[in-house]
């Protein structure tokens, strides 16, 4: 097929031309910049005890039960390092060693536990990865100074878009997912608008079309990023709307350093030599970049590494579509936001109750979460079956047991999402302990079609005062 060899011939050809490293440069060195700050946030916060030391239970992702802490200092080391390490990273000092360990490093302490899921810490395991694969090190960096060998104002074109192509389906799968009842009519936004620290909306109920005008301009922004910052002549326009909605969410929310990372990493869409003109509007004359006659990898080479880009890419976009392969309502949807770019979307609260009975003895017991969990782990266990399962299966092994016969673990879980009211969302009768953990949606989960309700019917505060759980 001429058509099709002359079409795939053209994409190599696209993909390994050489364009200006600038960009790429400028990402590396803010990238490695912000892991120094989340580095540092880390122990200001006192996160590492928080999230490791002083837990009794860590949840862990399906097959990753075997990465465990380290024992005593182990876990602030770990975290010095990863600190150095990024700082290496945007001096570009021993770069492509520097970018693998931290890359192995803060996979590491992702893994640790599925309880401390955030979004960005997803999106830095991501990136760190892609980076391995690409030259940052060949200008602006201590390894250019000390190889001159190194030395490149250059970068293959497949490297700048394979780091846009994974902004993009952040992007897009973060409207995607607002395309759905509760967004549409105006939740959570509308309960939260008035807690934020936002002049003339806060502290008081916004009016209606000020609640619509934020929903669907987070909504179109995020469908609509990527054309935009694609096509040349709307590229500087929605680059100051995404800055905007970034800053915005960096002060009205707790959400780290997730909102400077996007805009660092949405600015890999503006041409690659955009740093040097930005230099020179301060007066600081940068030479342009010079191509330098470096020899395309083999036609195996090629194919490998666009086949990589290719899978990557793929893959990338298909998880996120997971939650839509079970049938369900909000909860569901919501409930499995892991890998989905499903940010931002519920206003919830959960009441949560554990009955453990020994059928050797026929006792029962009462159990509440606080008993055994962090507050942070018993707001990020909610109501997801994953960590659920592991919570009941955690408890069998704590809790006495007067016979050969296992504990059984029943659950009274009461969530209310964006306003509705509490309802049930597993079913009370079955064995927790006894149940595999669910890759996907269980048979044991209950589906919640309950409409919004009205404003004027809406839910107080904490929909849970002054109601009574009884088994």
């Amino acid at each position: 097929m001429p058509g099709m060899t002359s079409f795939l011939s053209e994409i190599r050809k696209r993909a390994f031309a050489q364009v200006d490293i600038a960009s790429l440069v400028f990402f590396r060195i803010t990238f490695g910049g912000l892991l120094v700050w989340d580095s540092y946030r880390y122990f200001f916060l006192g996160r590492i005890p928080n999230c490791w030391i002083y837990p009794r239970l860590l949840f862990k992702y399906y097959g990753f039960s075997w990465v465990q802490p380290w024992p005593g200092y182990g876990m602030y080391i770990h975290w010095a390092v990863l600190g150095l390490l990024a700082l290496f990273i945007a001096v570009g000092f021993l770069y492509r060693v520097s970018i693998i360990l931290y890359c192995v490093g803060y996979t590491y302490t992702f893994l640790l536990d599925e309880g401390t899921w955030l979004n960005h810490t997803y999106l830095i395991c991501l990136y760190s990865f892609l980076l391995i694969f690409a030259p940052a090190n060949r200008a602006f960096s201590i390894d250019a100074w000390l190889f001159p060998r190194l030395r490149s104002q250059t970068t293959p074109a497949w490297v700048l878009w394979l780091l846009r192509a994974q902004m993009g389906v952040v992007y897009f799968f973060s409207g995607v997912a607002k395309l759905q009842p509760d967004w549409l009519h105006g939740e959570p936004l509308r309960t939260w608008l008035p807690k934020l620290p936002l002049p003339i909306i806060g502290r008081v109920v916004p009016p209606e079309w000020i609640v619509y005008c934020f929903s669907y301009t987070a909504l179109l922004l995020d469908l609509c990023a990527v054309p935009l910052l694609l096509w040349r002549r709307t590229r500087i326009a929605a680059f100051c709307a995404l800055l905007i909605f970034h800053l915005l969410n960096a002060h009205l929310f707790f959400i780290g350093i997730f909102p400077w990372f996007a805009i660092a990493a949405t600015t890999l869409f503006f041409s690659p030599s955009w740093p040097r003109r930005a230099l020179s509007i301060f007066g600081i004359k940068v030479p342009p970049a010079t191509a330098t006659a470096e020899e395309l990898p083999g036609q195996p080479k090629q194919i490998a590494v666009l086949t990589f880009v290719a899978i990557y890419i793929a893959i990338q976009i298909l998880v996120p579509m997971r939650p839509f392969l079970n049938r369900g309502g909000v909860e569901w949807i919501s409930a499995e936001h892991r890998f989905c770019w499903r940010m931002m979307l519920l206003d919830e609260w959960i009441r949560s109750n554990y009955y453990v009975t020994d059928p050797n003895s026929g006792e029962e017991f009462h159990v509440l979460p606080e008993d055994y969990l962090l507050s942070w782990q018993i707001r990020r266990m909610g109501w997801r079956p994953d960590m659920i399962v592991q919570f009941a299966q955690y408890l069998t092994k704590v809790m006495p047991r007067s016979g050969p016969k296992p504990l059984r673990v029943e659950a009274r879980v009461l969530v209310s999402l964006n306003g509705r009211t509490p309802q049930l969302f597993i079913d009370q009768n079955v064995d927790l302990a006894a149940e595999e953990r669910p890759l996907g949606r269980p048979k044991w989960l209950l589906e919640i079609h309950e409409p919004l309700p009205a404003q004027s019917t809406r839910a107080s505060e904490n929909p849970f005062v002054d109601k009574i759980d009884e088994k």
